[in-house]
């Protein structure tokens, strides 16, 4: 079998099956991944397929009612890029919405080598707890231009 994404269709089903279960689940996406792959987020750099396999499976050790949904999706060359919304609760906080984007970037052979997640951790999971989400958005306005903390 040949592990190469080709198109967005394919990369969208492959994406979803990660989450049609009660805990995610990568191994149907895994072999698509470089052996080199460089993961970005807000908060890790990840080097080697090995260390991105141990971090998928802390993510889903640590995390409960992991759901993601595909907002919007396009291909362009050897890039993927996709907007998503990710429902998550950590410990005991209630369920938190995440949204983010996220930027595949495939080598020669169709395997992902690159990827890049651009989301807002902490403001995203502040804003589902009663009480604080409200002194956090003040603060950030207060920090920042009122005109880009609607």
């Amino acid at each position: 079998m040949s592990y190469r994404i080709e198109n967005v269709e394919q990369f969208t089903k492959l994406w979803i099956e990660i989450y049609n279960s009660q805990k995610p689940d990568w191994s149907g996406i895994i072999p698509y991944y470089d052996e080199k792959i460089y993961f970005h987020d807000s908060i890790q750099e990840i080097h080697g397929k090995k260390e991105f396999i141990e971090m998928t499976q802390r993510l889903v050790k640590r995390s409960q009612n992991m759901k993601m949904k595909i907002m919007n999706v396009s291909m362009q060359g050897r890039i993927i890029y996709f907007e998503w919304e990710m429902t998550l609760s950590f410990k005991n906080l209630p369920n938190s919405k995440m949204y983010g984007a996220s930027r595949l970037t495939l080598n020669d052979e169709g395997m992902i080598i690159k990827q890049r997640d651009y989301y807002d951790l902490w403001g995203d999971i502040i804003d589902s707890i009663p009480g604080i989400s409200k002194g956090y958005r003040i603060f950030m306005q207060k920090l920042f231009d009122k005109s880009i903390c609607k």
